[in-house]
């Protein structure tokens, strides 16, 4: 499955943010840092999180976006579809043929099981896992 740099990019600040929970809240910059990634397009993604209730954002000196609920609260799935909308879909028209339509129903399967996956992963275990490989990078062990 490959997903878009949007979605991508929206897991990974919401990641950072899930390993920052409960220190208050986390500048952009920093953030775009620590990911290799840019400030500006997640400034841009700020918006669709903070629209759907994932995150807050406080202006000012002492400002910067925070998780809006604990990341073991907050599922990848909700993450990604805030960023895109509903996540997949068979996109054959309804009067396919027989053979598209078996196509339709794996696809259709398919990507519920992604959704399962999706639904079933929270933030929370993203960072966890994150924090297991980054101390596995550094040569010890787990």
């Amino acid at each position: 499955m490959k997903g878009s740099a949007k979605g991508r990019y929206g897991l990974q600040l919401m990641v950072e943010l899930a390993g920052h929970a409960g220190h208050g809240p986390v500048l952009v910059e920093v953030i775009a840092e620590r990911q290799g990634l840019p400030a500006k397009f997640l400034r841009v993604l700020l918006g669709s999180l903070k629209t759907d209730g994932l995150i807050k954002v406080q202006r000012g000196p002492s400002g910067g976006c925070e998780l809006a609920r604990h990341p073991s609260h907050i599922s990848a799935l909700e993450v990604l579809e805030a960023l895109e909308g509903r996540f997949g879909g068979a996109s054959l028209p309804p009067d396919a043929t027989h053979g598209a339509r078996a196509v339709r129903e794996l696809w259709n399967r398919s990507t519920e099981a992604a959704r399962d996956v999706l639904r079933s992963t929270t933030l929370a275990d993203l960072a966890a896992r994150q924090q297991a490989l980054e101390v596995d990078s550094q040569g010890y062990s787990i």
